[in-house]
């Protein structure tokens, strides 16, 4: 008999039902984000702190080109998943075609622009010079793979529709596999820098790409893929836009701010990078998990809203919090604890070293914010106000982080000042987030309740 990869979001208890979607999303993508720690690892510990750093610095530039756009997977997620909740078969196919083919557009667009405009945009930034050329090479090679980024989180946001998170981790696992084998192949034996490392990602990024893909086009609902079939359909475009986009932009003012942060972080030399660049793979750790219970929120509420089960979703909201906030907790207090041995497998330079503790003694403790933010923002764009926290997240994250960049932080400049900004731009967030939802997002929403 053939396992069932989904489970029922509309009936039964909540909890076990949120980690089973979360936990296997938060394997996915710290998989994911363990490839590019093993990009980091490899050209650390074999190519030296030049090629760490090099790697380290184009972090904000592939979040801000990618990642604005893997936004609109999350509308295509919503969208799908309401009209799962609505059983609507015909819509729910359109949907999915649509997605894919959106993901193959976007991707291309992004390999132009990422690919011509490699060495302008590190230049802007002001990548140091005795890392730019190394930096430039490595962009390169990397969005020369980014179609395929676009496809396995398009395809995966498809599947995750309707619960199944399984098939997205185990084509990561098998990519990420081939990824350190490839890594260790390039980089050790024949001996190559940073394009070793790129090359090991982008057939990495392939092949679980296409594993999706194939699953797709052999299902046997609503969600089955015909190739033949691949058109955008305007007016599912237009809902897929409209919770999408604000999610990009939410997305894309993170990264702009991090771009930002990223340039003040060049001025202050390669160690600073490096540092950061090793630290870095923690918070990414700790975000993964936290926006996995966003994730699960979103899809949980998108489904049972489209079924008017009112009572339901505020008992997932409470309990996405819940669980999201203890997991990421104990996972960043961990990473705390036990800062040098999570180091060690990035750099033995001791001053690089020393500055990635720090990092992670500033920033960690407060992910528990970052959590509320994505909680928040998930549980409103499940209910169809997608605009109202990527507003609010557009002012408190990019607005208060740019307005201390570019006003305080020149006169007190230095490392520990400028990574502050990151929990202090939280904290403005996630307070007025919390204002808005309770006093007009839950009032106004469950307001249909009572009519009904």
């Amino acid at each position: 008999m053939k396992k069932k990869k989904t489970f029922d979001m509309l009936n039964g208890s909540i909890w076990d039902k949120l980690i089973l979607f979360a936990l296997p999303l938060a394997a996915s993508s710290i998989l994911q984000q363990l490839f590019n720690a093993a990009d980091v690892a490899v050209v650390g510990s074999f190519a030296g702190s030049g090629a760490l750093a090099a790697v380290g610095a184009n972090g904000p530039i592939i979040n801000l080109l990618v990642n604005s756009f893997v936004g609109l997977s999350v509308g295509a997620n919503v969208v799908i998943a309401s009209f799962i909740g609505q059983n609507d078969e015909k819509r729910t196919s359109l949907a999915a075609h649509t997605s894919v083919t959106m993901s193959v557009i976007i991707g291309i667009v992004l390999l132009f622009v990422g690919f011509f405009f490699a060495r302008p945009i590190l230049e802007l930034m002001s990548t140091p010079e005795d890392i730019i050329n190394l930096a430039e090479i490595y962009l390169k090679i990397y969005f020369l793979g980014v179609p395929f980024v676009m496809l396995y989180n398009f395809a995966a946001a498809i599947l995750r529709s309707k619960g199944d998170t399984q098939r997205p981790l185990i084509a990561l696992f098998i990519g990420g596999v081939i990824n350190v084998i490839l890594n260790l192949f390039f980089v050790v034996v024949l001996h190559m820098s940073v394009e070793g490392v790129a090359i090991g990602t982008v057939v990495s990024n392939v092949f679980s790409s296409m594993m999706l893909l194939y699953w797709l086009m052999h299902e046997t609902d609503a969600l089955k893929i015909d190739l033949k079939q691949l058109k955008i359909n305007g007016p599912i475009l237009k809902r897929i836009a409209k919770i999408g986009v604000p999610a990009g932009l939410q997305g894309m003012v993170f990264s702009i701010s991090n771009v930002c942060i990223q340039s003040s972080l060049n001025a202050l030399g390669s160690d600073a990078i490096a540092a950061s660049s090793a630290a870095l793979n923690y918070e990414y750790f700790a975000y993964y998990i936290l926006s996995s219970f966003a994730q699960a929120a979103v899809t949980f509420i998108g489904q049972n809203y489209s079924a008017k089960k009112y009572d339901r979703c505020k008992k997932i909201t409470l309990q996405s919090f819940l669980l999201g906030g203890v997991t990421t907790m104990v996972a960043c207090m961990l990473f705390v604890i036990f800062d040098h041995f999570f180091i060690s497998f990035f750099t033995s330079d001791v001053s690089v070293a020393s500055l990635a503790y720090t990092r992670m003694k500033i920033i960690l403790p407060f992910q528990f914010l970052n959590m509320s933010i994505e909680v928040f923002s998930s549980v409103m764009r499940g209910v169809g106000y997608s605009s109202v926290p990527a507003g609010i997240c557009v002012a408190g994250i990019c607005g208060v982080r740019l307005a201390y960049l570019y006003t305080i932080y020149p006169a007190i400049a230095s490392y520990d000042n400028l990574l502050i900004i990151y929990p202090i731009s939280w904290f403005v967030t996630v307070v007025a987030l919390a204002l808005v939802y309770f006093i007009h997002v839950r009032p106004k929403v469950y307001a249909h309740q009572a009519a009904n």
